[in-house]
C-alpha cells in the first residue's frame, strides 16, 4: 500500500490506524469512498513509536504523506485515567508534538487530529460548542489527557499563525462500533455493556449495570464518523475545530442504550441497576449546529441499527476482539 502509483497526488497517512476509528475509515475507503487520486496508508503502534521524535520522523520520511489523519493516542477508561494523569499528559503531548512537527517538516498540506468531548470545561452550560474548549478546567478525573488534547488546538493555531499551516481537529462524541475495545473495566460504556450482555447470556446470569442508567450520552457510529472524517480532510478548511456528533435530540440514556443492546443480543435475563455505583457526569450535550451548517443533509445510521451491527460483529469476532 505504501508504494507510489502513477498519477496519485494525495498520500494520506492515518496514525492509530488499527483502532476503532482507523479501522472504520479503512473500511469506508475500501467500500468505495476512496478516490483514484488518493493513496491511504494506515499505521499502528507496531510501525513506529510516536512518543519518540526520531521514530516519528523516520515514519514520515518513509511514507512522505501529503495529508495526515492523526488518531494515535494513549487512551483508557475512567479508572486508568484517574490513576495515571501524568502518564496520559506526557505521552499524549509527545505523540502530538512529534506528529505535528514531522508533518510541518515534511510539508504536509493538511492534518486532521482527533480530540474528545472530555476536553471541555467541567463547569459549563449546555449545549457545548466549539468556542468553549478553553473556558475553564476539564473534569479532574482525566485532566492529564484532556489538557494534552486541548494543546492540539493551541498548536494548530500556532502553526497557522507562524507558518500558515492548515492543521485542524475534530471533536467526536461517544464513538462505538466494530473493532472497539470491549474491556469491561477499562473500555467505554457501550462496548463494555455489549461484552457484559454477552457474558450474562453465556452464563445464564442477570445483567447488572453500574449506576442508575439515567445519564445521557450522544453516541456516534464509527462508520458515520469515518465518513465525516474523510469529508473534513477533503472539504473543511477552518483551523478551528468542529464537533462531529448526532444532534441533541438523539441523546440516549444509558438505560435506553442497555435495552438496545439487550434486544440486539437477544438476551432474555434480568436487567439490574446498581445505584451504589457512580453515574459519572450526567450529560455532556454537544451542539452539532456547525456541522449541520456545512452538511445539512448528512444521514446518521439509526442508533438501534448501529448497535445491532456492532453486536453482530462482536459475536462473530469474539475470540479476536479487544477485551
Amino acid at each position: 500500500m505504501a508504494a507510489t502509483k502513477e498519477g496519485k497526488c494525495k498520500r494520506i497517512l492515518v496514525t492509530g490506524g488499527s483502532g476503532l476509528v482507523g479501522k472504520a475509515i479503512e473500511r469506508v475507503v475500501t467500500d468505495g469512498e476512496g478516490r483514484p487520486d488518493e493513496e491511504w496508508i494506515f499505521v499502528a503502534s507496531k510501525d513506529a513509536d510516536l512518543t519518540n521524535a526520531a521514530d516519528t520522523k523516520a515514519l514520515f520520511e518513509k511514507h512522505k504523506p501529503t495529508h495526515v489523519i492523526h488518531l494515535a493516542a494513549m487512551v483508557g477508561g475512567l479508572f486508568r485515567n484517574m490513576k495515571y494523569n501524568l502518564d496520559f499528559w506526557r505521552k499524549n503531548v509527545h505523540i502530538n508534538d512529534n506528529v505535528l512537527h514531522s508533518a510541518y517538516e515534511n510539508g504536509v498540506q493538511k492534518v486532521v487530529s482527533c480530540l474528545s468531548t472530555c476536553i471541555f470545561p467541567d463547569k459549563t452550560t449546555y449545549p457545548i460548542d466549539e468556542t468553549m474548549i478553553h473556558n475553564g478546567p476539564p473534569h479532574n478525573s482525566n485532566f492529564g489527557y484532556s489538557y494534552a488534547k486541548r494543546m492540539i488546538d493551541v498548536q494548530n493555531r500556532a502553526y497557522f499563525q507562524q507558518h500558515g499551516c492548515r492543521y485542524t481537529a475534530v471533536i467526536p462524541t461517544n464513538v462505538f462500533g466494530p473493532h472497539d475495545n470491549f474491556n469491561i473495566d477499562d473500555g467505554h460504556v457501550l462496548p463494555g455493556l455489549i461484552h457484559k450482555v454477552y457474558l450474562a447470556k453465556q452464563n445464564g446470569t442477570a445483567l447488572t449495570i453500574w449506576g442508575t442508567g439515567n445519564p445521557r450520552r450522544q453516541f456516534i457510529y464509527s462508520l458515520d464518523l469515518a465518513r465525516l472524517f474523510i469529508w473534513v480532510l477533503r472539504e473543511y478548511n477552518e483551523v478551528d475545530p468542529i464537533i462531529l456528533s448526532v444532534g441533541e435530540e438523539d441523546e440516549v440514556s444509558i438505560k435506553d442504550a442497555a435495552e438496545a443492546i439487550v434486544e440486539a443480543m437477544d438476551f432474555k435475563g434480568k436487567l439490574l441497576f446498581d445505584s451504589t455505583k457512580s453515574d459519572g457526569q450526567f450529560k455532556k450535550t454537544a451542539s452539532n449546529s456547525k456541522l449541520r451548517k456545512y452538511l445539512p443533509d448528512f444521514k446518521f445510521t439509526p442508533f438501534k441499527q448501529a448497535v445491532q451491527e456492532t453486536c453482530s460483529w462482536f459475536n462473530m469476532n469474539y475470540a479476536s476482539a479487544r477485551k
